[in-house]
């Protein structure tokens, strides 16, 4: 089969080289530019939790003075991982989505216990720092990332995209799904997709891909990747 992901490089290097040894095609399309924030490292004081939404998060995050104990919470198994490449020891992993993991900030993290500090992106799909104050809690956020839209793109690739169009394409967040569809109409791509899988991390996310014609749409979380191969 062919697949395209569309995530950074640097977050989707490993799952390209198990669909290769698995005698894939993949395509790499990058759709979002991220930069680093500046953000207020004294919200850090006190604080008893942190919630990790995005492992450009932590990328971002200097952790130099953050005690590595501190419990953590974890959207899923790639943003897990990358807490533990910084030294985070003290780790719960939700199943891939906010909503699993704020049933599981609610089991683990008592509003007495103490101030949890939420790190994510400018843009989130789900304002999870309201929902836990409508809980009880004390929530600080810090925004230490924002993503724009990836604009430029190699002639040859696209050409090649439109000889050959993927069976499967995967877009990890709503803010990618925008950027996707303004690629498909900035070059003219929308009765491509026909006989292509789109595969969306949430049904908000894949909303905004409904207009286009696909062979089916899939819900998946991340590390569920290869599985979804044989779902097909």
């Amino acid at each position: 089969m062919h697949i395209l992901l569309t995530r950074q490089l640097e977050d989707c290097s490993e799952l390209i080289v198990r669909f290769k040894k698995l005698g894939h095609i993949v395509s790499h399309l990058p759709l979002l530019i991220v930069e680093k924030i500046s953000y207020n490292h004294e919200l850090f004081n006190g604080c008893k939790s942190i919630i990790f939404t995005s492992a450009n998060g932590i990328k971002f995050l200097e952790t130099k003075d953050i005690d590595k104990n501190i419990k953590c919470f974890c959207v899923g198994l790639a943003t897990e991982k990358k807490a533990k490449s910084v030294g985070f020891q003290n780790i719960i992993s939700s199943e891939g989505n906010v909503r699993n993991l704020k049933e599981l900030i609610l089991q683990n993290h008592d509003p007495s216990s103490g101030k949890i500090v939420y790190v994510s992106g400018k843009v989130i799909s789900t304002d999870l720092d309201h929902q836990l104050i409508n809980e009880g809690y004390s929530v600080k956020r810090i925004i230490n990332y924002k993503t724009d839209h990836n604009k430029i793109f190699d002639e040859k690739f696209v050409k090649s995209l439109k000889q050959n169009v993927p069976n499967i394409v995967y877009i990890y967040s709503y803010n990618s799904a925008l950027s996707f569809l303004n690629f498909i109409k900035n070059e003219g791509l929308e009765s491509f997709w026909m006989d292509t899988n789109l595969m969306c991390m949430s049904e908000k996310t894949s909303s905004i891909l409904n207009e286009i014609k696909w062979k089916k749409i899939f819900l998946f979380n991340p590390g569920e990747e290869e599985f979804l191969l044989y779902k097909i």
